[in-house]
This record gives C-alpha cells, structure tokens and sequence, in this order.
C-alpha cells in the first residue's frame, strides 16, 4: 500500500469511526433538521389557525389561557391528529424543546460509543438537569 493510499479519506458511503468531527456533523444536522422541522409544523399550524379563525375578532377585554388539552403532551398530540391549528402550533414548540434535549441524548451515546466516561457522566448530569427543569419542576405545585 503506497503512502498516498494510506492517507487516502474514506470513501463516502463506507461507514466512518465515530471521530469527533463525525459526531459535530451529526449533532449539526440533528439541530438543524429539528429546528426546521419545528418551523415547518408551526407554520401548518398557523395557516391552518388563520383559515379557520380569520374572521373572528379579536377580544383582548378578557384573558383567556390555553385550553386545557393543550396543557398536556397526550392533548397536544391528540389536536394535533385533528389537524387544529393551535394543536399543531403547541406540537411544534414541543418537537423545538424536544430538539436540543435530542441533541443531548446524541451526545451521550457518541461519547459511550467513544468510551468516553467522563463525558458521559458530564452529559447524563445536563440531560438530568433538563428533564427536571421541563418535567420536574411543575410537580411541587
């Protein structure tokens, strides 16, 4: 094997190691594919909100919340099935939350893969720190 074969790159479609570079691409293309993704549900969302609502005026005398079934995920999704616009709205917000917590749940099985304990630990502490933060911190009420 010559030298110019050895320092050859890999082909494309040949599986890479899991090299650091490997994994920022993935969790680059994770973020973006998320936050997209969450964008395009929002904007179906909304046109679907607008169709339906337009010609509603608009009562700002009273505040009313969320309704209650969109308070939780099961409602958010459900609406969501049934194609309601603020049921498709609120499910693209959470797929935007659920995005980076994706991204970090990424991390923790590259730097496993990578048998990288110290990270591992590091990540599975800030994916700790998250859920509780979104799960955890409404329960004491």
């Amino acid at each position: 094997m010559s030298a110019a074969q050895a320092t050859a790159p890999p082909h494309p479609f040949q599986p890479q190691p899991w090299r650091d570079r490997r994994i920022e691409l993935v969790l680059g293309n994770l973020l973006r594919t998320g936050v997209l993704l969450s964008a395009a549900v929002v904007l179906c969302g909304a046109c679907v909100y607008l169709a339906r609502h337009s010609h509603e005026p608009a009562n700002y005398r009273v505040f009313r919340g969320e309704p209650s079934d969109l308070r939780t995920i099961p409602g958010v999704v459900h609406s969501a099935i049934k194609e309601r616009g603020r049921g498709l709205i609120q499910l693209g917000l959470l797929l935007l939350i659920a995005t980076p917590i994706a991204r970090v749940v990424f991390s923790i099985v590259g730097f496993a893969i990578e048998r990288d304990r110290m990270y591992v630990a590091f990540t599975l502490i800030v994916l700790a720190v998250l859920l509780y933060s979104l799960l955890g911190s409404g329960a004491g009420g």
